[in-house]
C-alpha cells in the first residue's frame, strides 16, 4: 500500500511537472517567441495560454510597452558652421518581434545603439541644413516631423517603430551663446528704439490735435459769450432808453440814488468833490432841482 501510494504521488508529479513545463502564459504587455532548438517557429501570439512540448520549445518574452532612449547630448554643427549641444529622447516599441530578435539577438542595448546611430545620424543632416535661429524657433518642430518618418522606415527594418523624436533642449557653446545673446539684444533694441519713435510720434500727433480743438473750442466759447454779451448790452441798453424815455426825471433819481448807496458811507471811501456838484442834487434840493 505504501509503495503504490508513493509510486502514484511520483507519477501524479511528473504529470503535473510535464503540464507546468508544456504551457505559457502570454500577457498583453509582452511578446513571446517559441524556438525549437534554437529556431524561430513562431512569434504572433495572442495574449493567452498556450503550448508547447517541453525540452523541445523554449519561450522567450519581450516587453511591447513603449520605451524610452534618453541620450546624453550630442554636438552637432550647423548650417553658419557653428557648434550647437542637442539634448534629445527617442521614444520606441518593438513592432515586429522576430525580426527584433534576428537583427538584435533580443538585446534592448543593441536595439537601443541602432537607434540612436538612426536618429542621430538624420538629426546631424538636419541640423547642417539649417541655421541656429532656424533650429531653435518653430521650424524644429518641423526638423523633428522630418527625422520622424526618415527614422520610422530605417528602423522597421529590424522590427522597431519609432513613436517619437522630442529635443528637450539645444545649448550653444559659450562663445556662439554670447554671439547670439547679443544679436537678440541688439535686434530687441532696434525694435523697442523703433516703437518708442513710433509712440512719440503718435504722442505728438495726439497733443497737436487736442491743442487745435482746445484753442477752437476756447475761440468759439469767446466768439459765444461776446455774442451773448452784445446781445445783453442791447437788451440792458434798449430796457433804460425805454425806462428813461418814460419818466426822465424818476431814473435820473433812480440812478443817483445807487450812486449814493454804491460810493457813500463805504469804509476807506474817500471822494473829493464840490459841494455844490451835480452828483448832490438831490441830497441838497427835495425839489431835485
Amino acid at each position: 500500500m505504501g509503495v503504490r501510494f508513493n509510486v502514484l504521488i511520483i507519477v501524479v508529479g511528473l504529470v503535473a511537472l510535464i503540464g507546468s513545463m508544456s504551457v505559457f502564459t502570454v500577457n498583453p504587455k509582452e511578446h513571446a517567441i517559441k524556438f525549437r532548438f534554437g529556431e524561430i517557429i513562431k512569434s504572433d501570439y495572442e495574449p493567452g495560454l498556450h503550448f508547447k512540448l517541453p525540452v523541445v520549445h523554449s519561450i522567450r518574452k519581450f516587453n511591447k510597452r513603449i520605451l524610452t532612449i534618453d541620450n546624453r547630448p550630442e554636438r552637432f554643427i550647423t548650417g553658419e558652421r557653428k557648434y550647437v549641444n542637442v539634448d534629445f529622447f527617442v521614444k520606441w516599441r518593438i513592432h515586429d518581434v522576430a525580426a527584433f530578435y534576428r537583427a538584435t539577438l533580443g538585446s534592448y542595448e543593441g536595439a537601443g545603439d541602432r537607434l540612436l546611430a538612426i536618429v542621430t545620424d538624420g538629426l546631424k543632416r538636419q541640423f547642417a541644413e539649417r541655421t541656429i535661429r532656424q533650429v531653435v524657433s518653430a521650424e524644429r518642430s518641423q526638423l523633428l516631423d522630418e527625422m520622424l518618418v526618415t527614422s520610422q522606415e530605417r528602423a522597421a527594418d529590424f522590427g522597431v517603430e519609432i513613436i517619437d523624436i522630442r529635443v528637450k533642449r539645444i545649448d550653444l557653446p559659450d562663445a556662439v551663446s554670447e554671439s547670439v545673446f547679443n544679436r537678440m539684444r541688439q535686434e530687441r533694441a532696434r525694435i523697442a528704439k523703433q516703437l518708442r519713435a513710433e509712440g512719440f510720434e503718435q504722442s505728438e500727433q495726439i497733443r497737436s490735435s487736442a491743442d487745435r480743438q482746445s484753442i477752437e473750442i476756447e475761440a468759439s466759447a469767446y466768439r459765444d459769450a461776446e455774442i451773448i454779451r452784445g446781445q445783453g448790452d442791447a437788451r440792458s441798453a434798449d430796457i433804460y432808453a425805454r425806462a428813461y424815455s418814460k419818466n426822465e426825471e424818476f431814473y435820473a433819481f433812480y440812478r443817483s440814488m445807487q450812486a449814493y448807496r454804491n460810493s457813500i458811507g463805504l469804509e476807506q471811501d474817500l471822494l473829493l468833490l464840490q459841494p455844490d456838484s451835480d452828483f448832490f442834487r438831490y441830497l441838497g434840493n427835495r425839489q431835485g432841482d
